[in-house]
């Protein structure tokens, strides 16, 4: 027995911040899970969501994208974006894919497994609801938002942040959670990517429930823009806190030290950078900084 065989790891997040990390836990193999935000509304899975419906299938290609180990010309085709004159111009053809296979399955989850099967994906992939859902927002000046872009264009700091309409995560991430022998929110997007799961009350209730497991939050190697980066590090782990039941937080992990808050919170502070591009998680470092959690 190994640390990879002895642990179940679950990841929560979206985007390229949730890819990163699957990819630093692919060692992990079935015993890592990715529960992937589903309510995107900008760019290609934007315009699909406008015309087919459905849950938004961006973040979960994008996790898909960073756990293909063995290129081949399926994973060339899963890639694949359209460039040109015409209504396929900047669709992905992955979230196409996904799209149809959706189409065809009776669940979603049904669809992102026959991908990760063709492309040979062990990490185990989840969306947080098969259920369509748009972030909304409210302002400390009592206007109301609703969907990802315009979160994230804000002018305006906010009050509070919801689903629109309310739905019931997947069975399957609640098991995961439940399971977990580490949490791991980050990095990523706060509001648009780390927030959006966590909203589901059966989730927060999950984590809170699992007492056995050390939830980690992951910082941003690189500075937010919009209502995120005007948020404090205090308050979005306050608001983290606050949508998992009141479940403390056990490591806050990050490139640069926070004095001022480590009388509430244990912070951990590591070399995660890659060494060409700063802003960007180094995949082995950011493996070897959440197996140092685990040990």
């Amino acid at each position: 027995m190994d640390i990879f065989s002895e642990n179940k790891v679950v990841a929560v997040g979206g985007g390229h911040g949730l890819g990163r990390m699957l990819a630093a836990l692919k060692d992990f193999g079935e015993n890592a899970t990715g529960i992937v935000t589903t309510t995107d509304n900008g760019g290609s899975t934007g315009r699909i969501r406008h015309c087919q419906g459905g849950i938004a299938w961006g973040d979960t290609r994008n996790c898909i994208n960073q756990l293909i180990t063995e290129p081949s010309i399926s994973s060339m085709i899963f890639e694949y974006r359209f460039r040109g004159l015409g209504e396929l111009d900047g669709h992905n053809l992955g979230n196409l894919i996904l799209t149809a296979m959706d189409n065809l399955s009776i669940r979603p989850l049904q669809a992102i497994n026959l991908v990760r099967e063709m492309l040979k994906v062990e990490v185990n992939i989840l969306p947080m609801t098969e259920h369509p859902s748009d972030l909304r927002a409210l302002s400390t000046k009592g206007h109301w938002v609703k969907g990802e872009t315009s979160v994230d264009e804000m002018e305006e700091d906010l009050l509070r942040l919801d689903l629109d309409p309310e739905v019931p995560a997947i069975s399957e991430a609640i098991e995961a959670l439940k399971q977990a022998n580490a949490i791991i929110l980050g990095p990523g997007s706060f509001l648009t990517s780390i927030m959006p799961p966590l909203l589901l009350p059966e989730i927060g209730r999950a984590i809170n429930s699992n007492q056995q497991a050390k939830v980690i939050v992951v910082e941003n190697l690189s500075p937010e823009y919009g209502p995120a980066g005007r948020m404090e590090l205090a308050q979005k782990l306050a608001w983290i806190e606050r949508a998992c039941q009141g479940r403390k937080i056990d490591v806050v992990l990050g490139g640069q030290p926070h004095p001022d808050l480590e009388d509430k919170w244990n912070i951990v502070t590591r070399d995660l950078a890659s060494m060409n591009r700063e802003w960007r998680h180094d995949r082995d470092k950011l493996s070897l900084a959440i197996l140092e959690q685990l040990s």
